[in-house]
């Protein structure tokens, strides 16, 4: 464990003490959001994704330190284990590389190899490899038998034993790889059968770009391009240095009467084997590192989604637009509780506007609704004309914001949907959503399938068992880090609280139910199925407002209630020492300056230092548009090749990203991330396709 902990710490430049704190403490049953929050006088205030890569790295390591074990003794149980063997295996920091070197001593049943060795060519190879100053029928004629019956049959039995050794040999596998990776061009060329009627993959027809620069957005597309069969791809490297280093290994440079047949079998092995082998290992590595930034960039921007401020206080009207099934209404209150269900017809084929007019003024004025969620799907250009036509000409005091309906509409069929609103249609109940997404986005987009969110790349390209554990651990961040009101909150957002199951949340919910609402936090502990680890890991995250104690209300820990009266007794928190209160306390730093920060603002929102989205009441037009206007937008989606910022227009502009800054950036997100609110300049419009380029430079 000690070797682990080294390495661990090492790569991620922390100490020691801090991996093995973090380790114990999640052997102990702590979760991540518990540690992170805390226990920072353990873990050197590390945050989320530092614990969780030490877990993942441990794990990594663990398994990494039982193949080199498994390897050591399966080659040992062959006899063929060197002390120089053992040392390169030990040596090794990843699995790709213990596999690299027991590959020659794995068992092969198929090759033509293991063939030509079941035959008992093995020694003619030896024989050859040794470069004897004599090669003749003589040295062959012990080979033969009645399966190996000819001298080119033993010949080319020897061969590829030959062949399969030089593929096999770590040190040309490496020597192959890194020609790749650092001096190689990936290449792609268009299939002569390949159907691209959109031209999707155009710029891929005939394609070449070192391997060390590839983008990894590139990487998937190619990969998505060759899936669908539209184009083929391969590497250009140095192949003849290769081959004449593989030779040169082989032979150990010395001559004989070999010497054509070992470049012959060389050749053999790099062109049949070593090569394709190393190419296919090259392809899944980038692959991975692409999978993994699209993942990155996946999680980072929906952490952002479910992080943006809700709009509270306001009652709110969900607008889900259609045509031939009209557009659905859902009166919300502040809460977000349903106050009234509507349908128009304001578009084709019926056209009953004046109708539809009637009843969105008479709602907005009835329940002085302030503002209009309207989903983006379909008809969504249409209705957003129709209300901000409303807004105009009856002078009405309301605003409009588009809103995501990804994942709605699977949502609003779930088995919860249909039990809260059992009497509503699906699309009923995906306006509701629809606004409550703007009322309170994390507690309404955790009960959707991140991967139904779309504010991803290729996400349908990515291992599904990954992306998963990953958008879980950020929803599970997410609502750790806001809190949750324990007294209102859902069976589906209890359950990604800190140590929280999905059957501990129904018990809490039904304790709710029949015994009212929580007036303390220790009433927690009388909820069923509950046990002590778990009101350790959940109090802290668990809000009771208006109870019997107001740091119930707080993400103060339970545990530090009495630390906390002391702090209030005995000092001004407004200007204290926290040194000195740590010390005298017998608390630590970490501790006192997060009870004093929340103190001092008890009400805090972890969502508040975030930008609120824009609320429109006018449209706009691509017409309206014009070469170097500046804009206002909200950043809707951000990807390796750009970031795709909302203006109000039908479909999003895209700022490319070497439009994003003034300065060479590796990825967008170093300028701007999902629900930010930046100022564009238009830099082309394409009228005939619809479409808007922006820049996050100024023209001026």
């Amino acid at each position: 464990m000690d070797i682990q902990i080294q390495s661990i710490a090492k790569c991620l430049n922390i100490k020691e003490e801090q991996v093995k704190n973090v380790l114990e403490l999640l052997e102990q049953g702590s979760t991540i959001p518990f540690i992170a929050r805390y226990r920072k006088e353990l873990t050197g205030a590390l945050d989320e994704e530092q614990i969780q890569k030490i877990d993942e790295d441990y794990k990594y390591q663990i398994n990494l330190q039982k193949r080199k074990e498994d390897v050591i003794r399966l080659i040992e149980t062959k006899g063929k284990l060197t002390d120089t063997l053992k040392k390169e295996i030990e040596t090794c920091t990843k699995l790709s590389q213990v596999d690299d070197i027991y590959r020659p001593y794995q068992e092969k049943k198929k090759t033509r190899a293991a063939l030509a060795i079941q035959m008992g060519l093995d020694p003619l190879a030896d024989l050859m490899v040794s470069c004897p100053y004599s090669f003749t029928e003589k040295d062959i004629k012990p080979f033969l038998n009645e399966n190996v019956q000819t001298k080119e049959e033993a010949i080319q039995g020897a061969l590829d034993i030959i062949a399969e050794r030089v593929s096999d040999n770590t040190k040309f596998r490496w020597r192959v790889k890194e020609s790749i990776e650092k001096y190689g061009k990936i290449v792609t060329k268009i299939k002569k059968d390949a159907k691209d009627e959109k031209k999707v993959y155009q710029l891929y027809y005939d394609f070449s770009k070192p391997v060390r620069y590839i983008a990894n957005h590139q990487i998937m597309a190619i990969n998505r391009a060759e899936k669908e069969k539209v184009i083929q791809v391969s590497f250009e490297f140095n192949e003849e240095n290769a081959i004449l280093y593989a030779y040169r290994g082989i032979s150990h440079n010395r001559k004989g009467a070999t010497d054509s047949y070992l470049l012959k079998a060389v050749e053999d092995g790099c062109k049949r084997l070593l090569f394709p082998s190393v190419e296919r290992e090259v392809r899944t590595e980038l692959s991975q590192r692409a999978h993994e930034s699209s993942i990155e960039v996946f999680s980072m921007n929906l952490e952002k989604l479910l992080l943006q401020p809700p709009l509270k206080g306001r009652v709110i009207l969900g607008f889900d637009p259609g045509y031939a099934h009209g557009c659905k209404l859902a009166t919300l209150d502040e809460t977000g509780k349903l106050l009234q269900v509507d349908k128009i017809y304001p578009h084709a084929p019926l056209n009953r506007k004046k109708e539809a007019e009637r009843i969105l003024v008479d709602r907005i004025q009835q329940f002085k609704i302030k503002i209009i969620a309207i989903g983006n799907g379909t008809a969504s250009r249409e209705s957003e004309e129709f209300v901000a036509g409303v807004i105009q000409k009856y002078h009405l005091n309301c605003e409009y914001i588009i809103v995501s309906e990804a994942g709605a509409s699977i949502y609003s069929a779930q088995p919860e949907a249909r039990e809260e609103f059992p009497d509503l249609q699906v699309e009923e109940r995906s306006a509701i959503s629809i606004a409550r997404r703007v009322l309170d986005p994390l507690s309404e987009y955790i009960k959707i399938d991140p991967q139904s969110i779309g504010v991803g790349q290729y996400q349908h390209d990515l291992p599904s068992k990954r992306l998963k554990e990953k958008l879980d651990f950020v929803v599970t961040k997410s609502v750790n880090r806001v809190g949750v009101n324990i007294n209102t909150a859902s069976p589906a957002l209890l359950s990604h609280v800190s140590g929280l199951s999905k059957k501990v949340s129904d018990e809490i919910v039904k304790y709710r139910n029949e015994n009212g609402m929580f007036t303390n936090r220790n009433q927690i502990k009388k909820v069923n199925k509950l046990g002590p680890k778990a009101f350790e890991q959940c109090a802290g995250f668990l809000r009771i407002l208006n109870g019997e104690n107001p740091l119930d209300a707080t993400g103060i820990h339970p545990e530090s209630y009495d630390i906390t009266n002391k702090l209030l007794k005995q000092y001004d928190i407004h200007q204290i020492d926290l040194e000195k209160a740590a010390m005298e306390l017998h608390s630590d730093i970490y501790t006192i300056k997060d009870i004093v920060d929340t103190l001092k603002e008890p009400a805090r929102d972890y969502r508040d230092k975030f930008e609120a989205p824009v609320l429109r009441s006018d449209i706009l037009h691509l017409e309206d548009l014009s070469i170097g206007q500046q804009l206002e937008g909200t950043v809707r989606n951000v990807v390796d090749f750009g970031v795709f910022v909302d203006i109000g227009l039908h479909n999003d502009g895209l700022v490319h990203i070497s439009k994003c800054a003034n300065h060479k950036i590796s990825h967008p997100s170093e300028v701007c991330q999902v629900g930010d609110i930046v100022q564009v300049w238009v830099s082309n419009i394409d009228f005939e396709r619809e479409k808007v380029q922006l820049s996050l430079i100024s023209t001026c």
